[in-house]
């Protein structure tokens, strides 16, 4: 039966064949990998081309025309740079409305966080009556659109006194969203049970166990659900749009349907700040990809 031979062993191979051999494998080698690169680079090259092309529309001047039959990669006159300056301080203050984003978003990561990781700890590594009923319960809750929720869900709100403000926004997420609690018990269910064990008989309670033994080995699940509930708070525009009625708490969602919405869009401007939104969600990824791929990886290995 034969069996793989490690890298190192076929480098030995290598270097031992005869000088002839030697070089056509490394250049088969090298062709390989010039051929996956210039692949992947004509790939990402097609897959940025609307960026590109936003860009460019976010160079132009006021009074150039934006949409042309013809798509302009390289703005005909100067390039205004003064357009982004414009976006987050005078046209539209988007810079205010990241800040107000990234409080609605930092809260929100918070609450997810926390409520999520300690009821998925429950249902992964405790015993109790009913724990089965109440979790297919909560995936049953799954199946139910925000849509259907909202109405009710304004109405408690506008009655405690919350509209206006973020507070709607934000403390839903502190009572457990019922997909992380899913893939945070998914998780934990892989991480082997005598670890608790080991653990009680050096005598840690239940608390001390989530906390310093299972929450740090479920930081690639953890960073998968913050990633997620990232994106969907940076990109959320229906509940800012419902809770929020003063135009110094609009978000970047709120700021961009409303330089869309208003008579003679300004393309230019629009472009630009649509550019300057996406920078956070590309340094997040830029920061947790080796977490965030690893995590996704290996939730929902175990049932």
């Amino acid at each position: 039966m034969k069996t793989a031979e490690a890298p190192e062993e076929t480098e030995e191979l290598v270097e031992a064949a005869p000088p002839r051999k030697v070089r056509r494998y490394r250049v088969r080698r090298l062709s390989h990998k010039a051929s996956m690169y210039v692949l992947l680079i004509g790939l990402c090259s097609f897959i940025l081309l609307p960026v590109g092309w936003m860009l460019t529309a976010a160079l132009k001047p006021d009074l150039a025309p934006i949409f042309t039959a013809t798509p302009e990669w390289v703005p005909t006159k100067f390039w205004q740079w003064d357009n982004f300056r414009r976006v987050l301080t005078e046209k539209m203050p988007f810079l205010r409305y990241m800040i107000n984003t990234m409080i609605v978003v930092i809260g929100n990561i918070l609450g997810v966080l926390i409520s999520c990781s300690i009821v998925g700890f429950a249902f992964a590594r405790l015993r109790f009556r009913g724990s089965k009923v109440l979790f297919y319960i909560l995936i049953v809750t799954m199946l139910i659109p925000w849509q259907a929720l909202m109405v009710p869900q304004f109405l408690f709100f506008v009655k405690i006194g919350w509209y206006g403000t973020y507070l709607p926004l934000i403390v839903p997420s502190f009572t457990g969203t019922a997909f992380f609690i899913f893939l945070i018990r998914q998780y934990m269910r892989t991480i082997p049970k005598d670890l608790d064990d080991a653990a009680r008989v050096d005598g840690l309670n239940t608390w001390q166990i989530f906390w310093r033994i299972i929450l740090p080995l479920s930081t690639p699940v953890l960073t998968v659900c913050a990633v997620f509930t990232f994106l969907s708070s940076w990109n959320n525009l229906l509940g800012p749009l419902i809770y929020l009625d003063s135009g110094e708490k609009f978000t970047v969602a709120l700021g961009l349907a409303n330089l869309v919405s208003i008579a003679d869009t300004p393309w230019n401007l629009t472009m630009a700040a649509n550019l300057v939104t996406i920078i956070p969600t590309v340094v997040v990824y830029f920061f947790v990809q080796k977490q965030l791929i690893g995590g996704i990886a290996s939730v929902g290995l175990k049932g």
